[in-house]
Order: C-alpha cells, then structure tokens, then sequence
C-alpha cells in the first residue's frame, strides 16, 4: 500500500510540474480586433453576467422593495418550460423554452421595455421520448431548456439536449437560424443545462456526460469546428466558464474529478490538476490568484487552487455548496447553499466568517449589484443582504410566490425573473420585469 501512495504521490506531482511548465512558458494570444465582442453596462449578453461571475453593473438603482405588483414594469406569462436565466442585450430579452407536449424548443424575445413579445423561433422539433413532465429523465429540478442564451450583439446561441444528442444553434437577432451543429451523444443522468460561452471568433460549449463529452469551441459565423477536446466519461454538470486569474484569460472547468484550465481562443490545454469531485454544477469564480471548486458527488467539498499552473492547493473545507454558484468580493467569497444557509469565507485562508439560515432551499444562484447580494430562493422569496465579511446584514426581503430555479438578470437598473405559478394546478411560467416605478 505504501508502494501505491508513493508512485501515487509522484505521478500527481509530475502533474503538476508539467502544468506549472506549460503555464510558465505560454505566450497568449489576443483574439483579433474584430473578434472582439462589446456590449454597454446595461446588458446581461450570457450566463453569469458581463463578467461571468455573478457581478453585475455597479451604479445601478435597483428597487430593494417589491412584490406581485409593486416596482413590476411588465409581467409576461411564457408558454412551456425552462430553467435558463434571462439574457438581456440591447432593447431584448431572450429566453429558452421547451414545450414537452409540444415536442418544440426555441428562443422567444421580448422587448425589455413593454414585455411584448418581439419574436418566437422553434429550434428543434420532436425527439422528446416523454410526453409528461412526470415521465421525463433526469432530475425533477432539469428541463429541456437549462441553458442561458449568449449573445454578441448580431447572433444569439443556444444549447439543446435533442434525441440524445446536444446541439449548439446560432440564429440572428431577428430569429433566423444561422446554423446548427451537433455537439455529442448524450446520456441523461441528472439532466443538461451547460450553457455556451463566447470568446473572440468562438462559441465554446461543453457537455460532459458517462458515455464521454468535449468541450468545443465552434466559429461564430459558420458553426465549423476550431478545436475539441475529448472528456472522461462521467456526468458532470458546469458551463465552461472563461475568466482573467494568474495574469491569463483561461477557459476553466471543474469536475469529472478535475481541475482543467485551457487557453479559450486555442483549445490548448494549460494545466490539469486532480481535484474537485465527479459531478459538479457551480461556474467557477477567481480573486485574481486562486480559482474556487464546489461541489457536489460523491465529495461535498469547496477548495481553492492556484490558478499559475502550480496545481497547489490553497485550502479545502467539508461544506456542499453544490448548484448554486458563488461570488467573491473584496477578497471574501459568499455563497448560498442549497439547503438555504448563507455563507461567507476568507479566500486566501477559507476561513469561515459568518453563517446564516435563510429558510428554504436554494437553486438560483446569487447575484451582487454594488454591495448588495440577491439570492432568490427555490419558492420565490429573495432575500437581499450586504456583501459584509464582518456579519450577516440583511436588507430587506420580498416575494413573489412560485417555483424560481432561474438566476436573475440585473442590468439597466432592471431585473428579470423567471418564476413559476400554479393557477388551477396548471403550472405557467412568467418572465417579471422588477424597476423602480416611474410617476
């Protein structure tokens, strides 16, 4: 036994010194100019936000009191089933949706302003083996429309799980499908619902699942491949997620019992350390030096890796912060865990500063606007409390009473939330428009 932690031990060490090699030496390259993608403080163009880690815009007036009808600019019932975030991108609102019955996905825009739809536009049709809600795969929080929509102001992008393929689809702005390619074979174990991320020329998607996925980058104007890389065969949950940390723009992924950092215009593999667990949900965040894993199955776990390439480990706790994905501020990291109890923890130590039940459970992910955090929960309720790593400080909270597994959008001094009611046991799905009341 000692003899196999040894060779053990050696072999996770030559690891990471072949990462730390890889990193220490890369020359990163700048997408080119006209690759690059612009978007205004007013717009929330893809899962996470315009910075990918749950920020939004500072400066915004955001109301910290509503209700059913209070600071409600516009509520608009939509057809059908999804529990992908609103993405917001000029004077539009784009949402995926599956009509199970129907057999249809598709991308419906509203107008930001009205809550008027502005356009619907069926992606797939049929391939749907269940024709009830109760007889679909998967877990009962999945649905066939998990992903958030990411756009880069000309063309919008969406992923699809249909006839047990992932699909990535392009279409205008104007609702006319580009192109679409599929991505792999897929095998349901809790569900899907990786959402696309954009960089330079590329559309990036992954879909890790046990009969073995990719991550692939796809070209933004034709949907022909750039590169892929091939994944281990185990289910696995994130959206890849591109941030700045070490002083690189890295493509990072958690999960699959990895921790895997690629260059996002290349495919280029930086370095790969073993860590995380199998199955994870949460996008990854970063202070800049170390990145945060959570999960998950079968090890509930946070940790913090140095993203340099070194593979080291900064500290590891035993709490389960498993889908809801968290923020860091300041140097301090916050997260909701499922089970409702709010958390905060010093990043460099993993210390844990203050706790705190908020009641009832929690799928969405919390959002910071200024120094305020929004964490709605899975019944409706959100609780908004001060990015404080010296106690807990709630400011308010408010209700609308539904089903909420969707992160909210907050930009242009708005937020959008996806939630659903049940009006005589049928349930239906509303996109709200929250904002200060004009008189």
């Amino acid at each position: 036994m000692s003899r196999y932690i040894s060779v053990l031990t050696i072999l996770l060490l030559s690891c990471q010194m072949e990462a730390a090699n890889d990193i220490k030496d890369f020359k990163q390259s700048e997408p080119a100019e006209q690759d690059k993608i612009t978007f205004s403080d007013s717009d929330w163009p893809w899962w996470r936000g315009p910075n990918r880690n749950g920020i939004a815009s500072s400066g915004q007036n955001i109301p910290t009191k509503w209700s059913q009808k209070d600071n409600v600019l516009w509520k608009v019932s939509i057809p059908g089933r999804g529990h992908g975030s609103p993405t917001v991108f000029g004077n539009q609102v784009f949402l995926a949706i599956a009509d199970i019955v129907k057999g249809t996905q598709s991308v419906h825009s509203y107008n930001r302003e009205t809550g008027k739809e502005i356009w619907t536009k069926v992606v797939h049709e049929g391939g749907f083996k269940p024709t009830s809600e109760s007889s679909r795969k998967g877990n009962s929080k999945s649905s066939y429309a998990s992903a958030s929509v990411a756009c880069d102001g000309k063309q919008i992008y969406i992923n699809f799980l249909k006839d047990d393929t992932v699909y990535l689809s392009a279409l205008t702005t104007e609702g006319k499908i580009v192109w679409q390619k599929p991505i792999t074979k897929y095998v349901i174990h809790q569900g899907y619902g990786s959402s696309p991320a954009l960089y330079g020329p590329n559309v990036i998607v992954s879909a890790d699942n046990k009969s073995g996925g990719v991550i692939s980058a796809l070209n933004r104007t034709d949907g022909e491949i750039a590169w892929s890389i091939k994944r281990p065969e185990k289910p696995n949950y994130p959206s890849p997620i591109i941030l700045k940390t070490a002083g690189y723009n890295q493509l990072l992924m958690i999960g699959c019992n990895l921790v895997s950092s690629f260059d996002p215009l290349t495919g280029k593999k930086l370095w790969e350390v073993p860590g995380a667990t199998t199955e994870c949900v949460t996008s990854t965040v970063t202070d800049g030096k170390i990145i945060i894993t959570s999960g998950g199955y079968p090890d509930n776990h946070i940790s913090a890796v140095h993203a340099d390439g070194s593979g080291k480990l900064a500290w590891r706790i035993k709490k389960r912060v498993y889908v809801p994905s968290m923020i860091i501020h300041k140097g301090t990291l916050y997260g909701v865990t499922d089970q409702g109890i709010a958390m905060c923890w010093d990043c460099k130590t993993g210390d844990e500063l203050w706790k705190k039940r908020l009641n009832g459970t929690f799928t969405a992910s919390p959002v910071l606007v200024g120094e305020y955090l929004y964490a709605i929960s899975d019944s409706g309720e959100t609780v908004i409390f001060k990015a404080n790593p010296e106690k807990y400080d709630e400011i308010a909270r408010n209700t609308i009473p539904g089903q909420a597994y969707a992160t909210p959008a907050i930009c242009g001094n708005q937020i959008f939330f996806r939630i659903a009611e049940y009006i005589d046991d049928n349930r239906v799905e509303s996109l709200y428009c929250i904002a200060h009341n004009k008189k």
